[in-house]
């Protein structure tokens, strides 16, 4: 390597500081390697206190000095009293930032001067001029990064999702969703989600959106959340669910006269129609008049119709009986449930068939046939099935392998989340949910189901030009992401119905906004906008939820390694602490580590250390040790690619 001048004198008093301070490796080993140092006594002592900074082990100078000796090492960075010297010659521990700055930034001066040789030497040989520019910006980037620290390659999407936005929900329905949060130390996706499930469950089937022309959208979703196992799911799906099962109850209890009275009406009439037939059947004169007459009362008891008793809610149904159950409730109906066995069933683990087609035809409204064992087949005009579901992530990658999920379709109706676990990290003693807020969600969805509850036609919600107008752009702006090469390429699939997905966000919205005349008022420009923005933000969780769908294992429990470091801050780790961490039936092994792990240093997050030497012999065997990337911690910008941007 071709040298330039180092500072000597910076060189000491960093690592002087470091010995003086050892808190500060944490910093300091993010931005100065072994290699940065100019001389090579400087490079040797780092090297080892940033491997015992990685094992949790002090960097102050006594131990430093003992883990030295015990090294072979003391006498190469100069013995005992050099250490000293580099303590009492440090300036200010305060200044070890700039310090290192210093040494960092010689560094890469003579990189520099080592690339330009191995740049002319390269021009020497013949090599064509653009391999030559190519090959020199390519250097130069590395050199750029401090540390020595070669660029970040993404593992993939499922980094730094956005948080659910349930400030843009009305007023009422956000502070349920905070407060059920906040109580159950739960990520605000997972009420955040059913938030617009149970809005879903309230007005599906009996409201939908006009856009323009015959493109009018249900205001029926599919949410599905993905959280691990002891999430505490169902303490939040019985606070955000609670009041549609109250709802349900009511609606109950204001058709059971009109139930008890078509059955007496129907007993009645069958006795009639049996009498008359019975009558028919025993005459010997006007044989015909009576057989008119039985016919026409056997059509008079056919005739009379029993109301089904309302249910809104159904749990883990097959597909058969969702499909029954929405011909009995006028074409309404949700599956709300904190597990996803609901996926294994209609992938046929008891038919053995998938049955897909009500949970196709559920959500985009088409048509659909029901069979009966009594009676001739019933059709659902228009049927809105609701989904408010969570899954653990393991199920989640199951069904992008089950039969027909992508490929008929299924996938690409689903709004995903994919919130960062809080398990660990909950606050013990929560405020519970107060009283008013809980009263004002029982009563808003209380209202919006009993208000909706008696169309059979759904009330069409127009758009206001403004409303229009955004809705036009956002179609602007996610059409070249579907494009062969575009950001959503892989999930056109899902991307196609981005903008279907928004708008019946947006009318869910609405409806919350205006609980009892919502119906008549136009969408507005500003209610498209909110559902524009939460769009975004399933947008982002769906290329998590896809990407981590057809990851490998390896890439997988990186990704979970990388969330460790990422929300424990950690600047170094040995492979026994992050085994300690997050060994699970997942991890179960320590060897199940070295693949993700390689994965991570292959991806530059991690760069290995020499372990310290064991303290005896026949001691446990040292545990290989890490250091993080420093732009791991670096926050990453808040990108909203679909805002839709309004006409000034």
């Amino acid at each position: 390597m071709t040298q330039a001048g180092h500072d000597l004198a910076a060189e000491q008093a960093v690592i002087g500081a470091a010995l003086l301070a050892p808190n500060l490796m944490a910093d300091l080993a993010g931005l100065l390697a072994p290699a940065d140092f100019g001389r090579p006594a400087h490079g040797v002592l780092w090297e080892a206190m940033c491997g015992m900074h990685a094992a949790g082990i002090p960097t102050d100078p006594i131990t430093v000095t003992a883990h030295l000796a015990e090294t072979g090492d003391l006498g190469k960075v100069g013995g005992a009293p050099y250490l000293h010297t580099l303590t009492t010659q440090t300036p200010s521990t305060a200044n070890a930032g700039h310090y290192a700055g210093i040494v960092a930034d010689l560094a890469k001066r003579r990189t520099v001067a080592d690339l330009g040789a191995q740049l002319a030497q390269l021009a020497a040989s013949g090599a064509d001029a653009a391999e030559v520019v190519a090959t020199g910006r390519a250097l130069l980037d590395n050199a750029g990064v401090p540390g020595g620290w070669s660029p970040l390659i993404p593992l993939g999407r499922g980094r730094h999702l956005p948080p659910f936005p349930a400030e843009l929900l009305p007023g009422w329905l956000a502070e349920q969703v905070i407060a059920v949060a906040e109580f159950t130390q739960t990520p605000l996706d997972l009420a955040g989600s059913l938030a617009l499930a149970c809005l879903s469950t309230a007005a599906g089937g009996r409201a939908e959106v006009e856009v323009r022309g015959s493109w009018r959208e249900p205001t029926n979703l599919y949410t599905v959340i993905v959280l691990p196992p002891g999430s505490r799911k169902s303490a939040v799906f019985a606070a955000m669910v609670a009041p549609i099962l109250a709802a349900e109850k009511s609606l109950i209890e204001r058709t059971a006269p009109a139930i008890i009275e078509a059955e007496i009406a129907a007993k009645v009439a069958g006795k009639a129609a049996e009498k008359a037939a019975l009558a028919a059947a025993n005459a010997d004169n006007g044989r015909d008049t009576l057989i008119a007459e039985a016919t026409a009362a056997a059509m008079n008891a056919e005739a009379i119709t029993i109301p089904a008793k309302p249910q809104l809610v159904a749990d883990d149904v097959t597909s058969e009986t969702a499909a029954s159950l929405l011909a009995q409730q006028g074409g309404r109906l949700a599956v709300l449930s904190p597990e996803g066995g609901i996926f294994a069933t209609i992938a046929g683990r008891y038919s053995g068939t998938p049955n897909l087609e009500v949970f196709l035809k559920g959500h985009a409204g088409d048509m659909m046939r029901v069979g009966r064992l009594s009676r001739d087949s019933e059709h659902v005009d228009k049927p809105a099935l609701t989904m408010g579901l969570a899954v653990q992530p393991e199920i989640l990658r199951d069904i992008a392998g089950m039969p027909g999920f992508r490929g008929l379709g299924l996938l690409a109706r689903i709004l995903f989340a994919v919130p960062e676990n809080t398990v660990g990290f909950r606050k013990v003693g929560a405020d519970p949910i107060p009283t008013q807020v809980a009263a004002d969600y029982h009563a808003g969805l209380h209202a919006l189901v009993l208000t909706l509850a008696e169309w059979t036609d759904p009330a069409v919600l127009v758009l206001t030009p403004e409303a229009n107008d955004l809705v036009l752009e956002i179609e602007r702006q996610v059409e070249p992401r579907l494009a062969p090469g575009g950001a959503w390429s892989h999930i056109v699939d899902w991307g196609s119905k981005y903008t279907g997905a928004v708008v019946r966000i947006a009318g869910l919205l609405h409806l919350a906004e205006h609980l009892r005349e919502g119906w008549g008022r136009p969408v507005g420009a500003d209610i498209v906008e909110r559902a524009a923005l939460i769009g975004e933000y399933y947008a982002a969780h769906a290329l998590g939820a896809f990407d981590d769908m057809g990851a490998d294992l390896a890439t997988r429990n990186a990704r979970t390694i990388l969330a460790w470091i990422e929300r424990t801050g950690t600047s170094a780790f040995t492979k026994r602490e992050v085994f300690r961490s997050l060994k699970s039936a997942q991890l179960p092994t320590a060897g199940d580590f070295d693949a993700p792990l390689a994965v991570l240093e292959a991806h530059g997050y991690l760069r290995s250390l020499d372990p310290p030497a064991p303290k005896r012999a026949g001691g446990r065997p040292p545990s290989p040790s890490f250091l993080v990337h420093p732009e791991v911690h670096r926050p990453a910008a808040t990108v909203h690619p679909l805002a839709p941007r309004r006409a000034s």
